[in-house]
């Protein structure tokens, strides 16, 4: 697995969005769909806001693109405050030229019973898409990925989970009203499945846990530890959230 890190977040952004720019442009110009899994949450805002740019300013086209993402709160209906697939929809659908039966976002308002059954369909889907092709993430104070807490087993499937208490406090200060307990999460097991795996970090809350992920050894306490088994990760770090890794990480 590569580290680069950048003094600046915004140098950190406009690398990975050059590499999905490039991705979309080549995979297109074959005449072939991309799929980009993506995240929300606050490290994911600018990255969003690069790719509307370059839709408006440089013509980045996304006709031809499927998007996958990660995850969704749970009971919540779609579309509402707070619920990623909102979030999504006001950040990026909503300003480019994407299909609407181009996106899937997990459905929060699906009945417990249910969730299952939906979930496989989830990747039923994606696999039909060909699998992604570039998986966005961040990584959360407690090392989750996507929704996948402590505990969560490398080969993990899509399924309900229950959120950990950082997690949701972490949330609360950009959600409406009380954050969730639960929520739908594609698993470890689909995140590893992406050809390509691009993790994003920055900030000084996130040095610790971004240390333990790649330089203590792997194991479930930690599941964004799991990226180091992928063939093609690469993680992209400011200079505050690197600031506890060894002098093994790269610099921009």
């Amino acid at each position: 697995m590569s580290v680069r890190v950048f003094a600046e977040r915004a140098a950190a952004v406009r690398c990975v969005v050059d590499e999905i720019e490039a991705l979309v442009r080549a995979r297109a110009a074959a005449g072939h769909p991309c799929v980009l899994g993506l995240a929300t949450g606050r490290t994911m805002e600018d990255v969003h806001a690069e790719l509307v740019r370059r839709h408006r300013e440089r013509g980045l086209s996304f006709a031809s693109v499927h998007t996958v993402n990660l995850d969704e709160y749970w009971p919540v209906e779609r579309g509402a405050p707070g619920s990623f697939g909102h979030a999504m929809h006001e950040q990026l659908f909503r300003h480019v030229d994407l299909p609407p039966d181009h996106i899937l976002v997990p459905d929060g308002s699906v009945a417990e019973r249910d969730v299952p059954e939906r979930a496989r369909a989830f990747e039923d889907a994606v696999a039909a898409w060909g699998g992604v092709d570039l998986q966005l993430l961040g990584i959360g104070r407690t090392g989750h990925l996507g929704f996948n807490e402590p505990g969560t087993p490398f080969d993990a499937p899509t399924r309900l989970v229950t959120l950990h208490e950082t997690t949701r406090a972490d949330a609360a200060a950009t959600y409406p009203g009380e954050v969730p307990r639960h929520a739908i999460t594609r698993g470890l097991g689909p995140i590893l499945a992406a050809r390509r795996v691009r993790l994003l970090a920055f900030g000084a809350a996130k040095a610790s846990i971004v240390a333990r992920a790649l330089r203590r050894p792997m194991g479930v306490d930690v599941p964004a530890s799991a990226l180091r088994t992928h063939a093609d990760a690469l993680v992209l770090l400011d200079t505050a959230a690197a600031a506890d890794l060894d002098d093994e990480a790269g610099d921009d």
